[in-house]
Order: structure tokens, then C-alpha cells, then sequence
């Protein structure tokens, strides 16, 4: 590579006439060079046929009430942060609130470069261990809550949908109150009878649009399905659905007593879960796509 052997005669030259803002200068373009370097290799990774599209990302709260529901919020709002610090954008397609705090789920739409690619690993149960805020005792709770991540697809690929598969119920959309309250029966949730898979959406005031929406993710869960199917591994990723709980997590947020994000799969490990939670979970995303290049 050019610029790394540019890089290396300079940091010789500047040695050899012992010149310390030249060796520190070569040392910070070694480290861009470095991240470039970096970048590459994991687009290498991103190969596959859904790498390069959006996606969903479907939030559940496992059963603890609301210590559970607000793990999940803190999930959703980790996921934010991490789009917003790659600059891509994120909407609101459902969510339903906790019956104290936080939320009982939630999904969101991603769009950016390799979205799909990058949290298709964040897929499973995700445990968090702290002293709860909602306890009057101070005492550590242990919360659960499931990740589903499914990519947008393209329009241009043909998913056959018939009537008569198809259970669609309407009802009134949650909302903060006051004037913006939904009087109406707007919200869209549409059953698949053959597969079980649900999708809901509630973020427009349009039931036509609801409806669109969902047919949308229907059609981008379908096309998941079938890839997982001839993948052969959709009934791990269906049985890490079924059972929010002990056992089945992929990674550990401890925050009390002692402060580690681990990730089971990879045994990667984080001491700063502030900051892992606040959205820097690149290292977690990238070693997960190196080992599943393994």
C-alpha cells in the first residue's frame, strides 16, 4: 500500500534526524490509516444478500413489569444513539408503553449503509443485572428483554401475500393524551395465519397508511423467514424469541457489583457499560461478524 510505505520512510527520515513532531504526525496518520484499513475489511464481511439493506429492529420487555419494561426503553434508546452517531435515521413504525415507565415493546426502522449487515448478530435475549431504581430496598434485579432484527426489502423483490393468509385487526392508538389522543381506530395489526408472525403499526394517523406500513414488514419479516429456512437456523432464532429469560441471553450489561458488558457468543467485554449503553456497541457488532466469517 502507498501510503503506508510513504508513512514508513517518513517515520524513518524523521527518526534518523530525531524530529518529534514528525514521528508523533506519523504516528496519527499510521492510526487513519489504520481505521480506513479497518472499515474495508468489515465491508468484506457485509456480503451477503441482505447485508446492504435497512431494517427493523423489534424491542420486547421479558416478564418483570416494570423493571423489565424500562430495561427495554434503555435498549431502544442505546440503538438511537448508535444510529444517530452513524448519521442514519431512525423511525418510530409502533410502540406500547409501560404501565409505570418504560416500554412493553417497541420497533423502529433503520435506514443507512448496511444497516441489516451490521445488527443482524443483535438478534436474541439481552440481560441487564443493577440495583433498581424502582426499588424502595435498593436491592439488584435481573431483567430480560428480546431483539429482533429483520431487514427492509427491497421493493423490487416479489413476496407472494394472499387474502385469505391474512388476519387484520384494527384498534385505537396509545398515545401521551391531550389533543393528539387517536380517537379513532387507525392502528393496523395484521396477523400471517401460515407462519404466526405479527406486525402492527401505529405511528400514522391514517389507517390506509398503518396498513401500508405493516404490509411492508409483513412482506420484509416473510422474505427473513424464508432465508432463515434455508439457512437452516431459524428455530434457534425462533426459540431465542420464545424464552425471555435465563439462559438464552447473548450479552450481559452488569452494572452492579462491578461495572461489564459481555457478549456470550464472542466473549468480547466492556468495563465502561455507560458507554456501550450511550450506543458505542461497534465492537460488540464487529467482532460478532468476524466470527460468524469465522
Amino acid at each position: 500500500m502507498k501510503e503506508c510505505s510513504e508513512l514508513i520512510d517518513l517515520y524513518e527520515l524523521a527518526v534518523e534526524e530525531n524530529n518529534k513532531t514528525i514521528i508523533n504526525d506519523s504516528f496519527n496518520n499510521l492510526k487513519k490509516l489504520l481505521n480506513i484499513v479497518k472499515k474495508n475489511e468489515i465491508k468484506c464481511f457485509l456480503s451477503n444478500e441482505t447485508d446492504s439493506l435497512n431494517a427493523y429492529l423489534e424491542i420486547h420487555a421479558g416478564a418483570g413489569g416494570t423493571e423489565s419494561q424500562d430495561w427495554a426503553e434503555m435498549l431502544r434508546r442505546m440503538y438511537m444513539k448508535w444510529s444517530s452517531n452513524r448519521n442514519f435515521t431512525t423511525h418510530m413504525i409502533s410502540e406500547h408503553k409501560g404501565d409505570e415507565a418504560g416500554i412493553k415493546s417497541s420497533i423502529i426502522k433503520i435506514v443507512g449503509e448496511y444497516v441489516f449487515g451490521y445488527l443482524k448478530s443483535e438478534s436474541g435475549i439481552h440481560r441487564l443485572v443493577r440495583i433498581s431504581p424502582f426499588d424502595s430496598g435498593a436491592r439488584r434485579h435481573t431483567s430480560f428483554a428480546s431483539v429482533w432484527v429483520y431487514p427492509v426489502v427491497d421493493e423490487n423483490i416479489n413476496i407472494e401475500i394472499l387474502d385469505k393468509d391474512l388476519r387484520i385487526d384494527t384498534y385505537r392508538s396509545s398515545g401521551a393524551g391531550g389533543q393528539h389522543v387517536n380517537t379513532t381506530d387507525s392502528a393496523v395489526r395484521i396477523t400471517h395465519i401460515p407462519t404466526k408472525i405479527v406486525v402492527q403499526c401505529q405511528n400514522e394517523r391514517s389507517q390506509h397508511k398503518n396498513k401500508e406500513t405493516c404490509m411492508n414488514m409483513l412482506k420484509a419479516r416473510l422474505y427473513e423467514h424464508e432465508l432463515k429456512k434455508k439457512e437452516e437456523v431459524s428455530k434457534n432464532l425462533e426459540n431465542s424469541k420464545t424464552d425471555i429469560g435465563w439462559g438464552h441471553q447473548i450479552r450481559s450489561y452488569v452494572l452492579h457489583p462491578y461495572r461489564l458488558v459481555k457478549d456470550n457468543r464472542t466473549n468480547v467485554e466492556n468495563t465502561s457499560p455507560d458507554k456501550v449503553l450511550n450506543g458505542q456497541i461497534d465492537e460488540f457488532l464487529e467482532s460478532s461478524l468476524y466470527k460468524i466469517n469465522d
